[in-house]
């Protein structure tokens, strides 16, 4: 296929990812939700850093941040975890009021010319409140989807967001201030998280199930976190990770990617104002840059989602988060530093989006809150550590070698991974047979999780026509799904049914525990697919909607006998 059209068919194939996310109510919620929240918290960012320079200068910008960051980190395993102890939703509106209350009090304290420290001590607060609505957010996720493909989407919608609230933040932060005030810019951010909250409020996440316990865990990792006290609780997350091979791994390259990230701190500003002859306002230009690479990431992002290589796509994304920096290396002038931003804005998502879904797919929903929370403490102490070593590096080999220092590592570690990553691929690609079952509408009810593991126990079953399939009076073990193909279903010789291509049958013996009460004969070469009795009978276990449609289901087939 040429360049333009693959080209064509990643816009074709991500406009109707993107269509089909805001087609669902919840999740075009969600994302509206963070949208507003996000814009706010960056335009409030932008705020307390020109109020806390005014207040003592860059020291207490940079005493702020640390602040800040060292808080999130340490406290991020502890509020995240409330997101598997609390439902998700009450704890994501929980957490916005908070944080408008917080904040308000804030914009009164700047207003009227309350104490400083003060001032410091609410923004802190702010920030920790947010660490419990990310993980929070991501954990919901994968309960609002409802089509196969949709929670790469749904991931790639939100880190899209986040790029553009990465600019247009700090832009609307920067006019309010122009126009108005400090005090105005917190009151903004106040009326986010209100906007944000109502619309979480009317999110609605389907019949609760458990995610499909992953390829390399075991099934009571789940009660081993839960047991212990809420510290121990709270920190299970760490060792969900730890103990999973495929989590470890992801993980590891995740921080390796985030050190570089914090290091951009320190030389974005390095490169603006010493490297090349862009200046202040150059610094802007190229985070500008980085957030345009980063909107044309997102919509990559859900456009590579078809290739079915999540894992080796976050490889890649690490990967091409480092190698720009050596084209700055080598070539110090504006043009690569702009080229190399783009391209890191770029990589952003595709590492973000991928890591959260891998994550989804392989962690028991039972701790999925508090490995988010694991992640997110773990991710911010990595970019702490970038901002504190790249000060270090300028110091004792100067800018150009410390990218080379700094990058070369992140890079190799992106490629040794790769073969492991490849075959991570196929378990955390969506199962065959996804599609196939979504399209039934007895399993509709179900959240996208417990049709994914349904999907991983289907076989298939090929037939000529005239075989019969079950026979009336039969042992019934077997729930069965028409894939291809046409078969009539029969009870003493007369006709119940014809069945084509979606359709499904068995379900009457498996539920009462009675012999076949039809025989099913293929009036063509057709292909099946099987379902074991244990497995079907424990995804009507853990949704009592589904029971129900199957039980109605069964009387009506029962009736007609």
């Amino acid at each position: 296929m040429s360049a333009t059209g693959t080209i064509g068919t990643a816009i074709s194939e991500t406009r109707s990812s993107l269509a089909t996310v805001f087609r669902n109510r919840s999740l075009r919620r969600l994302n509206l939700a963070l949208a507003g929240s996000m814009i706010g918290d960056w335009a409030y960012a932008t705020a307390v850093a020109v109020w806390a320079y005014g207040v003592g200068g860059a020291t207490a910008v940079g005493v702020f941040g640390t602040v800040k960051l060292g808080v999130a980190a340490v406290g991020a395993p502890f509020t995240s975890a409330l997101a598997d102890r609390i439902p998700r939703r009450t704890l994501m509106v929980g957490c916005d009021l908070l944080r408008a209350v917080v904040v308000t009090a804030a914009a009164a304290l700047v207003e009227w010319d309350g104490p400083e420290l003060a001032v410091f001590a609410l923004a802190v607060l702010a920030g920790l409140a947010g660490t419990a609505f990310r993980p929070a957010q991501l954990a919901l996720t994968p309960s609002l989807v409802e089509q196969p493909d949709e929670l790469t989407a749904a991931n790639g919608v939100a880190s899209t967001i986040e790029s553009l609230a990465f600019f247009v933040g700090p832009a609307l932060g920067g006019i309010l201030l122009g126009v108005a005030d400090v005090a105005s810019v917190f009151l903004l951010n106040a009326l986010t998280f209100l906007w944000s909250a109502a619309l979480v409020a009317g999110v609605h996440p389907r019949a609760s199930s458990a995610l499909p316990p992953p390829p390399a865990a075991e099934e009571d990792v789940a009660a081993d976190a839960d047991d212990g006290g809420f510290v121990r609780t709270a920190l299970a997350g760490f060792g969900v990770i730890w103990r999973h091979p495929d989590l470890r791994l992801v993980t590891l390259i995740y921080c390796a990617q985030t050190v570089v990230a914090g290091a951009s701190l320190v030389f974005g500003v390095a490169i603006a104002l010493d490297l090349t002859d862009l200046g202040p306002a150059g610094l802007g230009y190229l985070d500008s840059t980085l957030g345009v690479g980063a909107l044309f990431g997102g919509l990559l992002t859900v456009a590579l989602a078809s290739r079915h290589r999540l894992a080796s796509d976050f490889g890649w994304g690490v990967f091409f988060w480092a190698v720009p920096l050596l084209l700055v290396a080598v070539w110090p002038v504006a043009a690569a530093a702009f080229v190399a931003m783009a391209v890191i804005g770029a990589a952003n998502p595709v590492v973000d989006v991928n890591a959260s879904t891998i994550l989804q797919r392989l962690t028991p929903d039972a701790v999925l809150g508090r490995v988010f929370g694991a992640l997110e403490s773990a991710l911010i102490a990595t970019m702490a550590l970038g901002s504190l070593v790249m000060p270090l590096l300028i110091a004792w080999v100067g800018l150009r070698w410390g990218l080379v220092v700094l990058s070369v590592p992140i890079a190799v570690i992106a490629l040794v991974a790769l073969p492991r990553l490849r075959r991570l691929d196929a378990s955390v690609s969506e199962p065959e047979g996804v599609a196939l079952l979504y399209g039934v509408p007895l399993f509709q009810p179900l959240r996208r999780p417990m049709v994914e593991q349904l999907a991983t126990k289907l076989e298939q079953r090929r037939v000529v026509a005239g075989d019969v399939v079950v026979r009336e009076g039969d042992v019934g073990d077997l729930f069965y799904v028409i894939e291809s193909g046409a078969l009539d279903a029969t009870h003493d010789g007369r006709l119940l049914s014809h069945m084509e291509t979606g359709d499904h049958f068995g379900e009457i013996a498996l539920l009462r525990d009675v012999p076949r009460t039809a025989t099913v004969v293929a009036t063509e070469d057709s292909v099946l697919q099987t379902i074991q009795r244990e497995d079907f009978l424990a995804a009507l276990t853990g949704d009592e909607e589904l029971r129900g449609r199957t039980e109605s289901v069964a009387a009506r087939r029962l009736a007609n006998t």
